[in-house]
């Protein structure tokens, strides 16, 4: 069963990629990762589709990240973890084409991986951002690196620190830069759409050489901050069984600022 929904309009230039696990809050399982790296792949080489809006089916969540269920086999070495997401996004796949995220209920966890590789990105009044891996006993890592280039370091520092006790808001991540544009409520994904189309319709050459360039201005932090992930994950992260206890105590209750 696709876990991806993929339409492309011809006409216009636009692919839109909708995660589509709504039962599940779009999490992120290992088919979904799969596809979406075969579906990245696939617009590489799509001359027609010069721009991509990426969301999220439903209006409970863009993505909770990786699903708890999903069972991923590690190698018995500190030297060698495997981070199932690790390359998951537009630009760990080669894609220099401008994709646009609409964002509507929840973003965390692994869904940086997603929104961190977005060129920008949109935000419908419910959208909501947290990262609940110190919660659970799990280092934020690669979230993290992902993030500090997008909002100031203190905000990122609070947003992973504090876990699944406090979320941000769609107006708070427009003031700190997380979010390009807040809309009115169910409008991310026609105003990521609106944005699309319009550099849909420029010289293709030129938006993907602009891609490219923005995000070589962020290669070398991003690369420094990814060498230190896998030992700092091996190091501090508890063992799942006891990561699932903690998820099964969680405290429910939040704060939104």
């Amino acid at each position: 069963m696709k876990t991806l929904t993929v339409t492309a309009d011809k006409d216009s230039g636009i692919a839109t990629v909708t995660l589509d696990r709504p039962a599940r809050l779009n999490a992120i399982d290992l088919t979904m990762r799969d596809e979406l790296r075969e579906v990245w792949g696939e617009l590489r080489f799509d001359d027609t589709v010069r721009a991509v809006v990426l969301t999220g089916a439903g209006d409970r969540a863009f993505s909770t990240g990786l699903d708890r269920d999903a069972v991923v086999p590690q190698p018995n070495s500190p030297y060698m973890a495997d981070d199932p997401l690790l390359h998951v996004g537009p630009k760990s796949n080669d894609l220099w084409k401008p994709v646009v995220a609409a964002v509507r209920g929840m973003a965390c966890g692994g869904a940086f991986y997603l929104l961190g590789e977005s060129d920008f990105v949109i935000a419908d009044p419910s959208a909501a951002f947290f990262d609940p891996h110190t919660t659970y006993g799990m280092v934020s890592a690669y979230e993290s690196v992902l993030l500090s280039g997008r909002m100031p370091y203190g905000e990122v520092a609070r947003m992973m620190l504090m876990g699944t006790a406090e979320r941000i808001g769609a107006r708070r991540a427009y003031e700190l830069g997380l979010v390009s544009e807040l809309t009115e409520p169910g409008g991310a994904l026609a105003a990521a759409t609106e944005c699309a189309t319009v550099i849909a319709g420029y010289p293709p050459e030129g938006v993907q050489g602009t891609v490219r360039a923005l995000w070589a201005a962020k290669e070398a932090s991003l690369a420094a901050g990814y060498a230190q992930a896998p030992h700092l994950i091996s190091l501090g992260n508890l063992p799942d069984e006891r990561q699932a206890e903690l998820f099964a105590g969680r405290n429910r209750t939040y704060r939104t600022r």
